[in-house]
C-alpha cells in the first residue's frame, strides 16, 4: 500500500490511470492476460530504440546491402542482442537507483571527472541531433522538394511540438514516438512487398555467418560499432526512473521483468526494421549491380524509376518518420544530460535549443549531408565508452542497485560487450581517419 501512495503521489494527472493500472499487476490485485497485462509497462524503451532506426543507420544499411547483398544481415542479429543488452542493463539502472546515469555520475565521481563527462556527452548530443536533423530534412526535401534548411527548420518545429507533450505526462509522448515508429515499419513492410527479397539467400547469410574480404569487415564493424548510442543508455535509464515508482525489493524486480519485456518487443523491432533496410538494398541495389549506391537521396532516386513512386514515397516517408523520432529522442537526451549533470533548473526552452542549435547552423552552411552523417559518428564513436562503462560500474555496486545489482557473469558478459564495441568503434574510426 505504501509503494501504491508513493508512486501515485508523484505522477501527472494525465499518467495516474497507467500508473495505478501497473501498481495493481505488480502487487498481484489485478491480473489480465497478454497484452492488457504488459500494456501499462511497455513505452521507454520503444522511445529509446529509435536511437537504432534513425538516418545514420539507414545510410549504414544501405551501404551494406548495395555491396554485399544479404550478406551481413548477421551482424544486425549480433548487434541487435548486444544492444537489448546493454539497454536492458540502463533501464534496471533508473528503476532500482531513482536516478539516471548522468545524475549518478555527478554524484560518485570526482567533480573534474564529471565535468569532462558533461562536455563529452553534450558533444554526443549535439552529434545525434546533427545525424538525426539532416536525415530528417531530406526526408522533408525528398517528399516537398524543400531546401535542407527549411527541412531542418519544419524538423526544430515538430521536435519541439512533441516535446512539448510531456507537459501532460509519458503515455502521450510515448505514443506519439510509437506512432512515428509505426510509420518507419509501413514504410519497410511496402518496400519489402515490392522488391520481394529472396528468402533462400536471406537464409544462407546465416549458414555460417561469414565476411567477403576486408571491405565487408569494415562495413560490418560499421554496423555493429555503431549498435550501442551513447545517448540512448542516458536517455533509457532516465525514462525508467520515476515512471512508476516502487520500494519494495521484490515489486522491483518484477517490475525490471516487465521492463524487460518492453526491451525485447522495442529492440526486436528495430532489429527487424534495420535487416528490412539491408534486405530491401540487397534485393534492390546488390541485384542489379547497382553496389555503389552510397546516400539517401541515390538510394530514393534510384528506387524511384525501378518500382514506381509508391516504393520512392515509402522509403523517403520512412526517413522522415525516423528522422523526425530521432531528432526529438535526440533532443530529449541532451535535456537530460544537461540537466542531470549540471543539477540546475534550467529553462526547457534553452536546453532545448543548445542541442538544436549546432545542427541548424551545419544544414544552413551547406555541408554534404552524406558527410555530416560520417561526422556526426565519428563523434558518437568517441563518446561511447564514457557511457557503457560508467553504466557497468554503477549496475555492479550492491551499495546502489540492492537485489538488481548485477551478477558477476551478467558483468563479465557486459564487460565483454562494452570492450568489443568500443574497440570496433576505435577501429572504424582509425579506418575513417585513414580514408
Amino acid at each position: 500500500m505504501e509503494d501504491f501512495l508513493e508512486a501515485t503521489r508523484r505522477i501527472r494527472p494525465g499518467d495516474r490511470g497507467t500508473v495505478e493500472q501497473a501498481l495493481r499487476v505488480l502487487m498481484g490485485k489485478e491480473a489480465p492476460r497478454g497484452l492488457a497485462r504488459v500494456w501499462p509497462f511497455l513505452g521507454p524503451a520503444f522511445v529509446a530504440s529509435v536511437a537504432y532506426m534513425d538516418p545514420g543507420n539507414f545510410a549504414t544499411n544501405i551501404q551494406g546491402g548495395a555491396r554485399f547483398g544479404y550478406l551481413l544481415l548477421w551482424v544486425i542479429f549480433l548487434s541487435n542482442g548486444m544492444a537489448m543488452f546493454l539497454q536492458a542493463l540502463s533501464a534496471k539502472l533508473g528503476i532500482a537507483t531513482g536516478r539516471n546515469l548522468a545524475e549518478l555520475c555527478r554524484e560518485h565521481f570526482p567533480p573534474a571527472l564529471s565535468f569532462l563527462l558533461w562536455v563529452l556527452m553534450e558533444l554526443v548530443a549535439m552529434a545525434t541531433d546533427l545525424a538525426e536533423f539532416v536525415g530528417a530534412a531530406v526526408g522533408f526535401h525528398l517528399l516537398l522538394r524543400l531546401p535542407l534548411w527549411a527541412g531542418a527548420l519544419l524538423t526544430a518545429l515538430a521536435a519541439f511540438a512533441i516535446l512539448d507533450l510531456e507537459r501532460h505526462g509519458f503515455r502521450p509522448l510515448e505514443g506519439v514516438i510509437t506512432a512515428l515508429i509505426g510509420v518507419v515499419s509501413l514504410g519497410y513492410v511496402v518496400e519489402i512487398l515490392i522488391v520481394r527479397p529472396d528468402g533462400r539467400e536471406v537464409l544462407h547469410a546465416f549458414l555460417p555467418p561469414r565476411f567477403a574480404g576486408p571491405e565487408s569487415v569494415l562495413l560490418a564493424v560499421g554496423i555493429l560499432g555503431a549498435t550501442v548510442m551513447p545517448h540512448a543508455l542516458f536517455l533509457h535509464s532516465a525514462l525508467t526512473q520515476d515512471r512508476i515508482v516502487v520500494r519494495d525489493p521484490a515489486l522491483r524486480r518484477r517490475l525490471f521483468q516487465f521492463e524487460q519485456i518492453d526491451v525485447a518487443l522495442a529492440m526486436g523491432i528495430a532489429g527487424l526494421i534495420n535487416a528490412a533496410m539491408l534486405m530491401m538494398a540487397a534485393a534492390t541495389f546488390h541485384a542489379r549491380g547497382l553496389s555503389e549506391i552510397g546516400t539517401l537521396e541515390e538510394a530514393y532516386r534510384t528506387l524511384h524509376p525501378l518500382f514506381g513512386p509508391v516504393a520512392g514515397g515509402a522509403f523517403a516517408l520512412a526517413l522522415l518518420a525516423s528522422g523526425l523520432s530521432s531528432s526529438t529522442v535526440g533532443t530529449m537526451s541532451g535535456q537530460i544530460i544537461m540537466q542531470g549533470f549540471l543539477r540546475r533548473r534550467i529553462p526547457v526552452g534553452v536546453r532545448r535549443l543548445v542541442t538544436m542549435l549546432p545542427s541548424l547552423v551545419v544544414i544552413g552552411l551547406g555541408w554534404d549531408p552524406t558527410r555530416t552523417l560520417v561526422i556526426s559518428q565519428v563523434v558518437l564513436s568517441f563518446g561511447l565508452p564514457f557511457a557503457v562503462f560508467p553504466l557497468i560500474f554503477f549496475t555492479a555496486r550492491r551499495d546502489l542497485m540492492g537485489d538488481l545489482a548485477n551478477r558477476p557473469l551478467t558483468t563479465l558478459l557486459a564487460l565483454g560487450m562494452g570492450t568489443l564495441v568500443v574497440g570496433l568503434n576505435g577501429y572504424l574510426l582509425y579506418a575513417l581517419i585513414r580514408g
